[in-house]
């Protein structure tokens, strides 16, 4: 994977790094915090699919399949998420998935701005 920009590393969000074939390629800070207790760095190298029970490992092997973003939040230890599922791509062809994941209040505004 190419040099990673530090506002990356210093992001207050989680971004997790996975290839075409569902390998572990990157977890920034946030993300090695978040996912200490299931291994931490040891993580990168080991696949998604590994990583995740049923039903999300069903989930997750049809976004491979289509190729699409998946966005849903969650609550978990007291903390609203937000969780951003997203292809990349590279010179054209499918790269794999970048997921960012970042603490959103319970409640917020919303703007209509159409």
């Amino acid at each position: 994977m190419a040099s990673v920009p530090s506002w990356v590393e210093e992001l207050e969000a989680s971004v997790t790094v996975a290839s075409a074939d569902g390998t572990i390629t990157y977890l920034n800070r946030r993300a090695l915090e978040t996912f200490k207790e299931d291994g931490g760095a040891s993580l990168i190298g080991k696949s998604l699919f590994d990583c995740h029970p049923e039903p999300a490992r069903s989930r997750l092997r049809e976004m491979y399949e289509v190729k699409k973003p998946n966005h849903y939040t969650i609550s978990k230890k007291g903390l609203k998420k937000i969780i951003h599922q997203l292809p990349w791509f590279e010179a054209g062809s499918f790269a794999g998935f970048v997921e960012i994941s970042f603490v959103i209040p319970e409640a917020m505004p919303h703007f209509d701005r159409g």
